[in-house]
């Protein structure tokens, strides 16, 4: 009992250290002055300057875009990958297959993007693709890393289930394929879920593999602001992290209410 208020003393630490500093920048956002941590006044000056931004605006969907096409990617590609490794057993190149499959996980994000580059620089020579770097190169590299991440995911969530699920559906005459479809896929669900979001948040946020693989035609969200910092950061980007926090939480409220009626259904259906 005498642990508790050790506990949340310490929970209220973490909040507040992870959190402080993010609604300092809130704040700050709806301040009048041009310096960005300097108050002068409730104002939506710089929410009124960032959407005429077009610069930022441009970068800011081009982000959207390529984490929406990378998470899905990577879903899919680490999905399959850690089905494989969770489910196929030993198979002959096993350790080299969970290896390369989990590399992006340990390297730094400078060797991946280094080597990344020069992957799509041979390709290029080889193939003529791409003919110029851009945004289908970064969702390439994004989806790569993500993908990582998803298998570790997934394959953690099939280790925890037992097999004799799906062999008993094939032994009540369900096909692979069928077997597949209505229990191993719906287990797997929430670890895909978590994978989606996980590669969704790292290509969002990524800006050092970014600056290996693109071009002038693809310019991030995160490489502006950090080509913004040599010059100077302006209140628009408080502004900005606003819209990105709202946009996140509204996100992510909206993933909770479905998990609830989900539940709620499945509670509803099983009574």
């Amino acid at each position: 009992m005498k642990r508790a208020p050790v506990a949340r003393l310490g929970l209220v630490l973490g909040l507040a250290f992870l959190w402080l500093p993010v609604l300092l920048l809130a704040g700050y956002a709806f301040s009048d002055a041009r310096i960005p941590f300097q108050w002068g006044g409730f104002s939506f000056r710089w929410f009124a300057a960032l959407a005429q931004n077009q610069r930022l605006i441009d970068a800011a969907l081009l982000s959207l875009g390529v984490a929406l096409g990378a998470a899905t990617l990577a879903m899919l590609l680490g999905g399959a990958t850690g089905w494989v490794l969770a489910r196929h057993g030993p198979f002959r190149g096993r350790a080299i297959f969970g290896g390369l499959s989990g590399a992006p996980l340990v390297l730094p994000d400078v060797v991946t993007g280094l080597a990344l580059l020069l992957f799509f620089v041979l390709l290029q020579g080889v193939t003529g693709w791409p003919a110029e770097r851009g945004a289908t190169t970064i969702l390439l590299a994004h989806a790569t890393i993500g993908a990582a991440y998803a298998a570790v995911l997934v394959q953690a969530r099939l280790a925890e289930l037992a097999p004799e699920l799906e062999e008993a559906a094939q032994d009540l005459g369900a096909g692979p394929g069928t077997a597949f479809a209505t229990v191993t896929l719906p287990l797997m669900a929430p670890s895909l879920v978590a994978g989606w979001l996980l590669a969704f948040t790292l290509s969002l946020d990524d800006v050092v593999v970014a600056s290996f693989v693109s071009g002038p035609s693809g310019t991030t969200l995160p490489m502006v602001v950090f080509s913004m910092l040599r010059l100077g950061l302006t209140p628009e980007i408080n502004a900005l992290a606003v819209v990105v926090l709202v946009l996140a939480g509204t996100g992510l409220g909206g993933a909770l209410l479905a998990m609830r009626l989900m539940q709620r259904q499945k509670g509803d259906s099983s009574s």
